[in-house]
C-alpha cells in the first residue's frame, strides 16, 4: 500500500479525515528536510508504515476515553491520528502530546494548528508534568514497558488504560515488567508490522 487512496480503503477512519492525513504527510516531508523526525527512507512508506500503523488502534478507543495522553509523540504517531479522529467524529475528546525535543514539539504544534485538532502539545519531559489524569495513555516505539509503566502510573486517572504499539519482543517486556507491576493485558497482532503487537493494559498497580 503506497498511496492515500489505498490507506483510506483499509484504515478505520472517517472519510472526511483523509485531507488532514494528507496535510500531515506534506508537513512531515517539509519539516523532515530540516529536522530528523523520521528516517528519510520511511517517508515513501508513510501511508502504511506510519499512518495505517497509527490508525489501526482507533477502534480500541472508547467513548470514555476523553483525555488521551501520548508519550514521546515525535512525528505524531499515533497521537495525530487520534486527534484527527476525535475532530471528525465530533468526540468529546482531547489529545495531549508530550514531546521533550523542542523542534519535534514545534512540528506537532504546526500540524495541529493547520488542521485545527483538539490537541495540546507539551514540550516537556513526561515526569516533569503534573498528572494529566488520562483515561488512555498511548505510545509507539517509545521505551520498554518497564520504563513506560512508572510514567504511566503518574499520569493515569481512575480506571485509566494503556494502549501501546509494540514489537515482536513484547512478551519478554511483559514478563520483565510483571516483576514490579501487577496488570491485566490483552494482545492483538499489528496489521502493518510482521510480529508487531498492540498491547492493551488495564488495572495497573505497583507490587
Amino acid at each position: 500500500m503506497t498511496n492515500a487512496t489505498s490507506f483510506a480503503n483499509r484504515a478505520p477512519i472517517h472519510p472526511a479525515s483523509l485531507a488532514d492525513y494528507q496535510r500531515w504527510e506534506q508537513l512531515l516531508r517539509k519539516w523532515n528536510a530540516r529536522i530528523n523526525l523520521v528516517a528519510p527512507d520511511s517517508l515513501d512508506h508513510f501511508w502504511n508504515r506510519h499512518a495505517l500503523d497509527s490508525a489501526q488502534i482507533l477502534p480500541l478507543v472508547t467513548e470514555r476515553d476523553r483525555t488521551i495522553v501520548d508519550f514521546g509523540s515525535g512525528a505524531g504517531f499515533p497521537a495525530l491520528a487520534l486527534a484527527i479522529d476525535a475532530k471528525h467524529q465530533n468526540a468529546d475528546r482531547h489529545i495531549h502530546m508530550i514531546e521533550s525535543v523542542g523542534k519535534k514539539a514545534s512540528f506537532l504544534k504546526s500540524v495541529s494548528r493547520e488542521t485545527a485538532l483538539p490537541a495540546t502539545i507539551h514540550a516537556a519531559r513526561i515526569e516533569a508534568l503534573p498528572s494529566l489524569q488520562a483515561d488512555l495513555i498511548t505510545a509507539r516505539a517509545f521505551a520498554p514497558l518497564g520504563r513506560i509503566l512508572p510514567l504511566a502510573m503518574h499520569h493515569l486517572g481512575p480506571d485509566g488504560r494503556i494502549l501501546l504499539l509494540k514489537g515482536a519482543n513484547v512478551a519478554h517486556e511483559i514478563k520483565d515488567a510483571q516483576l514490579d507491576w501487577s496488570f491485566d493485558t490483552k494482545l492483538q497482532p499489528s496489521m502493518t508490522e510482521g510480529g508487531g503487537q498492540i498491547l492493551l493494559i488495564n488495572e495497573l498497580k505497583p507490587r
